[in-house]
């Protein structure tokens, strides 16, 4: 028998119990572990808010802010390197990097926060605090998509879609659930968006199971089921039911159509970009469009220590395209107005360029002060919020800490940013760490909400 505990999996020898014939079933179809999934939602209430979902575009290494959305070309050729000449955008009195076209076109749909600061220059922590929207302590801070995906949960999110995904991979360097427990771990989707149908782990069958052979799988695990209620009559096992109905219905009901990405007209995936990560782009938009709550679409590869600039020529331009594509898309579908779209990654780059080797014009880890780009939820779009000084080394006025902007999208999703989350040791665990006092903060976003 094969036993299966969480990520782990190991061989015993024993005679079949009720226990055991729900494991067989839980492995005799492709992604019945959903039903673990399903069974550990919680129902509650939450108060409504503007916003019903969130995108997080997450740029993990660091995307460099003087060649995107803080722009010094005053500064001097050691800060801008070849790139010296911003590019007006359609809100006049903004400028953004040169390489960024496309956005300049949709400035108005977003607002640009050129004075994001929190001081910590190291992978790890840098993320944790972004991600959380708290400072490292003795508790381990969930995830603003975890926090999200409990409050949901809190509600009755009643989607047949995981209310926490990621697009395509995990994102790594901390744990998304903290002290939530893991059933608010997000769910890595995996498989490619620019194919025709992404085969995603536990909801798209793979490759050479169709869906009737998926059918066929489930008739004969309801007939295992049928004998195990003989040999133990147990009223928790008509329970399983409901959940194994539910991931069912997931596997083959309609959610799966999010995936299948060919449903999509030519033109707009190749507005998109036909990339791996343009269609992640366009594939978040499909999740939000059935009502997932938090998507985080995972592109890495920003961490430009060597040949910033050769780097970015290849990252901005198909990245240029797919943000500007999805903003568009989501104004054109009415959906921009009830979803939070952000843009940013751990910290930004020094503003001074590593110009000897071995970096070779590089530019390195930078948290002191960067930038990040909000839209849509209700946040007003055409407008910078706070400056950086004349290199962009400093925040020149109005900070904007992690916490500051975890509260304002909370506050827009409906979340009380001074509730309370549950802590498995009883600890007072607030949503957000302002609630508590004694941190630095610049206020919320009011000024653009």
């Amino acid at each position: 028998m094969l036993d299966v505990f969480g990520r782990k999996a190991s061989h015993r020898a024993a005679g079949l119990s009720r226990r055991d014939f729900l494991r067989v079933g839980a492995l005799g179809a492709t992604g019945l572990t959903l039903a673990d999934f399903f069974r550990m939602q919680a129902q509650g209430a939450v108060a409504e808010g503007k916003a019903k979902s969130v995108i997080q575009i997450w740029l993990g290494g660091g995307p460099s802010q003087p060649d995107t959305f803080d722009p010094k070309p005053q500064a001097g050729p050691d800060y801008t390197g070849p790139w010296n000449h911003p590019i007006d955008t359609n809100v006049p009195g903004i400028k953004i990097g040169e390489m960024l076209p496309m956005l300049a076109k949709c400035a108005d749909k977003y607002a640009i926060i050129r004075s994001m600061t929190h001081g910590v220059n190291g992978h790890e922590t840098a993320t944790y605090i972004m991600q959380t929207g708290t400072m490292p302590s003795d508790m381990v801070y969930p995830s603003m998509g975890a926090v999200v995906a409990y409050k949901r949960n809190e509600a009755g999110y009643e989607g047949s879609l995981p209310p926490y995904m990621c697009v395509t991979r995990p994102l790594g360097r901390f744990s998304e659930c903290g002290f939530l427990g893991t059933e608010y771990k997000t769910f890595a989707t995996g498989g490619n968006p620019d194919a025709d149908r992404v085969t995603v782990q536990g909801i798209v069958p793979p490759g050479g199971v169709t869906d009737e052979r998926l059918q066929d799988r489930r008739s004969l695990l309801e007939s295992v089921d049928s004998l195990a209620r003989e040999m133990d009559n147990n009223k928790t096992f008509d329970t399983m039911d409901s959940y194994q109905e539910r991931a069912y219905g997931l596997i083959l009901g309609d959610a799966k159509k999010a995936f299948e990405m060919s449903e999509e007209k030519d033109e707009v995936r190749e507005r998109y970009g036909r990339n791996r990560n343009g269609q992640s782009f366009l594939l978040a938009r499909r999740l939000v469009e059935r009502g997932v709550p938090f998507v985080t679409i995972n592109w890495g590869g920003w961490d430009s220590h060597r040949d910033n600039f050769g780097r970015m020529e290849k990252l901005l331009p198909p990245m240029d395209q797919a943000f500007s594509a999805l903003l568009e898309d989501l104004d054109e579908r009415g959906l921009l107005e009830t979803t939070i779209v952000t843009w940013f990654g751990e910290f930004g780059r020094t503003p001074k360029i590593a110009q000897g080797p071995p970096w070779d014009g590089g530019r390195h880890h930078f948290g002191p002060c960067f930038s990040a780009v909000v839209a849509g939820g209700g946040f007003q779009g055409g407008v910078v919020v706070g400056e950086s000084d004349a290199k962009g080394e400093k925040v020149k006025e109005r900070p904007v800490y992690p916490w500051d902007l975890s509260a304002s999208m909370y506050t827009l999703l409906g979340i009380d940013p001074k509730g309370h989350l549950p802590h498995p040791h009883g600890c007072v665990a607030y949503v957000t760490p302002t609630a508590s006092g004694g941190m630095p903060s610049g206020g919320m976003l009011t000024e653009i909400m």
